[in-house]
């Protein structure tokens, strides 16, 4: 490995961080911890590692501090385990001074942890980004004993988008004109996602399309060693289509085996494993299955519209569906689940006490009575604190028994939780 190229890096990177145009987000980060960042490409890891070194670039530290090396620059994008102390030696080299690390996209380095916990245990300030989550597995974490605090980054949220729309709401927003803004952005970001850098593009498809390519290949196929190309993205494209129900391991398999091509419930389970570590897709389970039983039979999500809506057709009910599952996913994490016994409720989270139907138009009176009736079921097995249907537009409060549930418009509810 160059020495000099890696010096040029570390120069080139202290002139670009300090300059950068960010959107700024609404992550904490503790003063005296050290992280590491992992969701899907593109969703802002990098950018989040610009707004704290600009943070403490206005704070008084020197740019000449920070040690930023990108992993994906061709460069360096071979480096190996044992090559990973130069980063500091050249670093010590060009500077007498006591950087603060940060290692962007070193999810391909086998080993890194190893060596990120070697600069925690010297007391440095390092800061770690990845599109893997294998970089969160058992293994990873505790090899890093403790010194990292492990924080997944999501694509924009809703109000994110419409803070980089420069709308700023008004206390009484619902009755006056910003109404009207506030849907039309919605229409925006639920067609579009939540990836900044599609946000100003005027073909966004095309964008997404080039950056799914990219993320199933390098962060699936080829991290992954996958030879069966063609039965992986078949599984994408019949998740996208089965967002709105329950699908088992051996339906999928039936699927992809019908058009031809040889599959094992094996190989489907790890395909899926796969897609989740990249941040794909991620799934949740029934309330009510046994233990075994939600590890075959799950709902699955995908953690951008953007991405999903590439392979849909009509696609606004899924899209509604799954822009709430991601709200719902990065707010309580594992305690999503649905709830299928006899009758379905698309999202519970029995430990917050909330239920969570999603209908994209119910002015059909048998639409509406389904829905109804399917969270005043669950609240007979187990009686929730708060019952909401997300619709696309509709708003109204009903009473089933002494079950209240509130109806409410997707953008309403994504903006006040």
């Amino acid at each position: 490995m160059d020495k000099n190229v890696i010096k040029e890096i570390i120069y080139s990177q202290q002139e670009f961080v300090s300059q950068v145009k960010l959107i700024p987000r609404h992550y904490e980060i503790e003063r005296s911890a050290n992280y590491v960042f992992v969701g899907l490409r593109r969703a802002g890891k990098t950018f989040l590692l610009y707004q704290y070194i600009q943070q403490l670039l206005s704070e008084g530290h020197s740019k000449e501090e920070i040690l930023f090396i990108n992993f994906e620059d061709e460069r360096i994008n071979d480096m190996r385990k044992d090559e990973l102390h130069l980063v500091i030696d050249c670093y010590r080299e060009m500077f007498e001074l006591e950087p603060i690390i940060f290692l962007d996209e070193i999810q391909n380095v086998d080993g890194w942890e190893h060596f990120a916990r070697r600069l925690a245990d010297e007391k440095k300030r390092v800061f770690v980004t990845g599109s893997n989550a294998h970089m969160l597995s058992r293994d990873i974490a505790s090899t890093l004993g403790g010194r990292f605090i492990l924080k997944e980054v999501f694509p924009f949220t809703f109000g994110e988008y419409m803070e980089w729309k420069g709308i700023r709401l008004g206390r009484n927003w619902t009755y006056g004109s910003q109404r009207a803004d506030v849907i039309r952005s919605f229409n925006e970001y639920l067609t579009a996602g939540g990836i900044a850098e599609v946000f100003p593009l005027v073909d966004k498809r095309g964008w997404l399309t080039s950056l799914y390519k990219k993320i199933l290949l390098s962060d699936v196929v080829v991290r992954n060693k996958v030879r069966n190309e063609e039965s992986l993205s078949q599984l994408v494209k019949k998740l996208a289509d089965s967002v709105l129900q329950p699908t088992s391991v051996k339906r999928l398999q039936n699927i992809i085996t019908s058009s031809g091509t040889k599959v094992t419930r094996d190989t489907i389970t790890t395909f899926l494993r796969y897609l989740n570590d990249a941040y794909i897709t991620f799934s949740i389970s029934n309330f009510t299955d046994t233990v075994v039983e939600r590890e075959s039979n799950r709902k699955h999500y995908f953690y951008d519209n953007g991405i999903l809506n590439l392979f849909l057709y009509q696609p606004e009910p899924k899209l509604l569906e799954n822009v709430v599952a991601i709200s719902l996913y990065k707010k309580y994490g594992e305690d999503v689940y649905f709830y299928n016994r006899n009758v379905e409720v698309d999202f519970v989270l029995p430990d917050a006490g909330l239920a969570v139907q999603v209908c994209y138009n119910m002015n059909n009176e048998d639409t509406r009575t389904r829905e109804i009736s399917a969270l005043a079921n669950l609240n007979k097995f187990k009686p929730m604190a708060r019952n909401i249907v997300v619709t696309y537009d509709e708003e109204q409060i009903v009473r089933t028994g002494d079950v209240e549930i509130q109806i409410i418009p997707a953008w309403k509810w994504l903006i006040e939780g």
